[in-house]
């Protein structure tokens, strides 16, 4: 069960966790998994062909409004990614780097920003470093056990549909930014 769930009081947690929420300044997200549904697929030159969820990076957007920071942190990399990453004008993008806890590093060492800071999701035992480390640890559903077991919090989405969303909606609404990020979008419809 994730850290969610168990022993703790649910009012004493859900406290817990929105104090968390409101010291972060990152969101990170694992790319393989979590953007994406984690399936590789090869176009007929070789590339790697990645699908990603228009709502997450919306979501990711809608973080960068609140105030945050975000970014990918991933083992992989390649063009799809990159062009994805430019699309959102993420403000950091860590690839193709196998030692995530090492990359983890040295981003909060760049950034100078403390690890309680970064909310991180992630889908695998390659991430399980990051999880254990940052402030607020996320987990797609159809993330290994291992990581369920051991996330702060298991959304309902998959990787790739929607769970970043999920976790960036998750994360405003307990920081209370949720109503005045979404705004803009009530003030259109109501033209």
């Amino acid at each position: 069960m994730s850290r969610d769930g168990g022993g703790t009081a649910p009012g004493k947690r859900s406290a817990d966790l929105r104090l968390r929420a409101a010291a972060l300044e990152w969101i990170l997200t694992d790319v393989d998994g979590v953007l994406t549904d984690g399936r590789l697929v090869y176009g007929p030159e070789g590339e790697a062909w990645k699908t990603f969820d228009v709502r997450d990076g919306l979501g990711l957007k809608l973080a960068q409004r609140a105030g945050l920071k975000v970014g990918v942190l991933s083992a992989r990399g390649g063009p799809a990614l990159e062009r994805r990453a430019g699309e959102l004008g993420l403000d950091a993008v860590v690839i193709r780097r196998e030692d995530k806890r090492e990359a983890f590093r040295e981003l909060l060492d760049e950034r100078r920003v403390r690890a309680r800071q970064v909310a991180y999701a992630g889908d695998d035992l390659v991430d399980l470093p990051i999880l254990l480390a940052c402030g607020l640890s996320f987990a797609p559903a159809d993330a290994v056990a291992e990581v369920r077991e051991r996330v702060d919090h298991t959304l309902s989405c998959r990787g790739g549909r929607g769970a970043v969303r999920e976790m960036v909606e998750w994360i405003l609404r307990a920081r209370g930014d949720w109503e005045r990020v979404i705004a803009p979008y009530l003030d259109r419809a109501r033209r």
